[in-house]
């Protein structure tokens, strides 16, 4: 799984360089028949974070599925509930969720996990969660096509969350989360996990995020393009909250 900030011309640069600094990443040179796509390449591992230059609409988060059959995997998909979008490149295939949450199938291709970043004070952090924020009247059924569409075992956390553990060495855990709003579209946003949840947010309000609120056992952020992010508790070689 590959996830993807999608960032108008407007917010790119100075948003590109916000997360280069928050994972310690380098940037690869951009690609695309426009220029519109980069990769936050980890010093080790597999790269799971990119970008894309979107030519219209605000910030967002989608992600990417690497399969084997891309053909038969977004079959699959339809029978669930998704519906196809435009597929600019021949090699993937765009869709959308039942609740309109873009997603894309593309070839398969796989190596060894990220491994979390050490900074100064001696914690370590990662991106390693992507959380589907899905209004209430769409959540029944966005859990349902999560499930069957990754096969991955559902968990319940709490009324208000789920998630979806992965094979192990996947890059991403699944977290689905019940929005208190009736209804609307199903968005999505990155979630770190750290081992000192105060430092890495006093980190990241040095790079330039806005601390929005403060949870039990997460912080919401915004980056420099007005997109919401968590930082949680959970350990970062695990996931499991600490």
């Amino acid at each position: 799984m590959t996830a993807f900030l999608d960032l108008p011309s407007g917010d790119l640069d100075r948003t590109v360089r916000f997360w280069r600094d928050v994972t310690g990443y380098g940037i690869s040179s951009t690609r695309g028949e426009r220029d519109e796509f980069a990769t936050l390449v980890p010093p080790e591992g597999e790269p799971h974070l990119r970008v894309q230059r979107l030519h219209d609409g605000g910030p967002r988060i989608h992600v990417d599925l690497h399969v084997d059959d891309v053909g038969e995997a977004a079959d699959r998909a339809v029978r669930h509930g998704a519906r196809r979008g435009t597929s600019p490149h021949g090699d993937v295939v765009t869709l959308r969720s039942p609740g309109g949450l873009t997603f894309c199938f593309v070839p398969h291709h796989g190596g060894d996990r990220t491994r979390p970043a050490g900074w100064s004070n001696g914690h370590t952090s990662l991106v390693d969660q992507v959380c589907l924020d899905i209004p209430r009247e769409q959540h029944p059924r966005e859990l349902a096509f999560w499930q069957e569409l990754t096969g991955w075992e559902l968990r319940r956390s709490s009324e208000e969350f789920h998630h979806l553990t992965p094979q192990q060495g996947m890059p991403f855990r699944l977290l689905l989360q019940q929005l208190g709003e009736e209804s609307g579209p199903v968005r999505a946003h990155l979630d770190l996990a750290t081992t000192d949840r105060a430092a890495e947010v006093e980190r990241h309000e040095g790079l330039g995020a806005e601390r929005v609120a403060r949870h039990e056992h997460f912080t919401v952020l915004r980056d420099p393009a007005d997109s919401p992010y968590c930082i949680t508790d959970r350990e970062p070689e695990t996931g499991v909250l600490s």
